[in-house]
């Protein structure tokens, strides 16, 4: 079968905003003074990070599955599933604030769970971010179908168990997706994040699936797919991507040495649909300008990577992630 073909200027600015983006978040870590591009679109809009796991959320989230040890794995993915549900770290230190611990299925099953979300609700503490993300219909308080919803997955129908024994990233994502308001993207997201914690150890290229963002993506970066999925397009931009970045002149390290994997790859084809919107405008979609302007964050946050890949003692000593990194 005839491989996707490319829309040249879009396709070349694909690598170039991944090494760009990437080159920015290094010079954060070396210190240097802004501003830290001479691009005018990636200097005052808001981009995610090239690698995934680099992002604040997702540092966040990589600390909290690593920072208290877990019963069993089936606690770590629990916590996972409900730290990507609220996204959101001032409601998950609440959490623990008002548990004594890091949430576990135990608090599931006595009803604690709940109740400490009842309390912080009560408070006025916004518990979500505004991502569109659902919840079981019929319940006064978004929180409260929430929480029925983990009490099903982890008591009802042992998911932790269950995604803790799969044989694959996708065995994951399926068991996830199996449950009601967890559509196609939420299911893959999540059963990332699971994968950085011990309770699983599969290759980030074993399985992709393309969000709404990155269908944008694709059909900008290219004129056809020629009858390809989007899946393995991702997963044959992974495979070019040393000889693309050869071929531009662009010099890319990785993350300290990591590769592009899959989750990064698809988040790249939804950060250049965002790019593309002022860059290339007569590529219309549904979506026509980048809503978030860049703004610092006033925080640092000391970078810490899942163990197993290798990375934490490569990183510069004290690597800190300076006010807006990936803000």
């Amino acid at each position: 079968m005839i491989e996707p073909t490319p829309r040249a200027a879009v396709f070349d600015t694909y690598w170039r905003f991944a090494a760009e983006r990437h080159a920015i978040f290094l010079r954060r870590i070396a210190g240097q003074p802004g501003p830290w591009t001479q691009d005018p679109i990636l200097r005052d809009h808001k981009f995610c990070c090239t690698f995934r796991a680099a992002d604040r959320e997702s540092q966040y989230l990589i600390r909290q599955l690593y920072d208290e040890p877990a019963a069993g794995k089936a606690d770590l993915v629990f916590r996972a599933t409900a730290l990507r549900t609220f996204s959101k770290g001032s409601t998950w230190e609440l959490l623990k604030a008002k548990l004594g611990h890091q949430p576990a299925i135990a608090d599931l099953q006595d009803g604690s769970f709940a109740q400490a979300l009842d309390a912080i609700d009560a408070a006025g503490h916004t518990m979500y971010t505004a991502a569109f993300i659902l919840a079981p219909n019929g319940y006064d308080r978004k929180h409260r179908g929430h929480a029925e919803l983990f009490h099903d997955q982890f008591v009802n129908r042992a998911a932790g168990d269950r995604i803790a024994e799969a044989g694959s990233l996708e065995a994951v994502y399926d068991i996830l997706h199996g449950f009601p308001y967890v559509g196609d993207f939420m299911a893959y997201q999540t059963a990332i994040d699971i994968n950085y914690s011990t309770a699983t150890n599969f290759s980030e290229n074993d399985f992709v699936q393309a969000g709404p963002g990155a269908q944008r993506g694709l059909a900008k970066v290219f004129q056809s797919l020629n009858g390809w999925s989007p899946k393995r397009t991702i997963l044959w931009m992974v495979d070019r991507q040393a000889a693309e970045f050869e071929r531009l002149g662009l010099d890319f390290p990785g993350l300290w040495g990591r590769p592009l994997h899959g989750i990064d790859a698809q988040g790249l084809f939804c950060e250049t649909d965002k790019y593309s919107r002022v860059a290339f405008p007569e590529l219309a979609s549904n979506r026509s300008r980048i809503k978030a302007k860049f703004k610092p964050s006033a925080e640092p946050l000391k970078l810490f990577f899942p163990p197993k890949w290798g990375l934490n003692g490569k990183l510069p000593v004290d690597p800190v992630l300076g006010a807006g990194v990936a803000a």
